[in-house]
């Protein structure tokens, strides 16, 4: 198969193992330093922790279609199921760059200020919850009282909560992992669920003609970020760089729904190629750093707060201290 990703050590790989397994065999380039195609220069390996999600669908289409070789590039990647788990791997070294959302990245900055934000790769603004019409739920307002699947503490359980609120509901919010869900809804441990792609589609998919989708008014506008430490930023700017271009280079065969790029995310996150096709478009496939973010991820903080997952004495910094624009910047192909 054309991708063979890498696993960690095993006392990373066993939190982890069932993402791993979802995803598959991936290609490993070698782990010699490869010459930096503008400059000639040795690149050193990357190691990208990758959350088995099309939000970063461009690190396994920039693998399939070659780009991180054509940059110089040797890339290592990592599945992660959430964008919790690759954090604490950055966290702890394992890895060199890692995809979050914007609301565990929002808390991570709380917990570690060497961590750094170089880029947003994609636009997510179709989050909402998958419900079963069967048991009487046609609205958000159907919803309270109920048990709501979600992975507390994501960006799901952000629009969850969003909505909810919106709508002056209060539901039973359950936590519950993104591989669990279609389990959980299929025995009708619940209700309803929220949760990111490619979970949502898969319970789509189970719930079939059963199956109710629900937004709120003002929808959700999820940040798919890529993050490193302040050390990588220092000790690797030439491989970040080339990583960047490399995933800008697969923007355009993702924006255009291109056979190669769909079949390569398809393989990559195990899900069916017609599903895969539908649930590109939700997507706004484009790397960059938008002026927006350091308010954005302060608002999710701000969330986090008043729901007590970040402690109410916290102070809630200014996020565009921990923006990099650097590697961006050359972003484009």
């Amino acid at each position: 198969m054309p991708h063979r990703f890498h696993r960690l050590l095993t006392a990373v790989v066993v939190p982890i193992m069932l993402a791993a397994t979802a995803a598959g065999c991936g290609r490993d380039s070698g782990s010699t330093p490869t010459p930096d195609s503008a400059s000639g220069k040795k690149l050193s390996p990357l190691t990208v922790g990758w959350v088995v999600d099309p939000s970063w669908a461009q690190v396994p289409v920039a693998d399939a279609l070659g780009f991180f070789k054509e940059q110089g590039l040797t890339v290592k990647i990592v599945p992660f199921p959430t964008g919790a788990q690759a954090l604490e791997s950055l966290n702890g070294g394992a890895i060199d760059v890692a995809t979050a959302g914007d609301v565990p990245t929002s808390a991570a900055i709380l917990k570690n200020p060497a961590i750094r934000v170089i880029a947003d790769g994609a636009i997510w603004h179709e989050g909402r919850f998958a419900a079963r019409r069967s048991v009487g739920i046609n609205s958000i307002a159907d919803l309270a009282g109920r048990k709501v699947a979600v992975p507390l503490g994501s960006s799901a359980h952000y629009f969850a909560s969003k909505f909810l609120a919106e709508a002056g509901v209060k539901a039973n919010l359950v936590q519950t992992g993104p591989a669990e869900m279609t389990t959980a809804i299929s025995r009708r441990d619940v209700d309803a669920v929220a949760v990111f792609q490619p979970a949502l589609a898969k319970v789509i998919a189970e719930l079939g003609d059963d199956g109710v989708q629900l937004q709120g008014k003002e929808k959700y506008f999820q940040h798919s970020l890529y993050l490193t430490r302040s050390e990588v930023v220092d000790s690797k700017p030439a491989e970040l760089s080339a990583l960047m271009k490399a995933l800008g280079q697969a923007d355009k065969p993702l924006a255009n729904g291109e056979e190669r790029a769909v079949s390569a995310l398809a393989r990559a996150t195990t899900l069916d190629l017609a599903l895969t096709k539908a649930l590109v478009p939700e997507f706004s496939f484009e790397t960059r750093l938008g002026p927006e973010l350091a308010s954005d991820l302060r608002s999710r903080a701000a969330w986090a707060q008043s729901i007590d997952r970040i402690p109410a004495g916290q102070e809630i910094p200014d996020y565009g201290r921990y923006i990099v624009s650097t590697f961006v910047g050359a972003a484009r192909p």
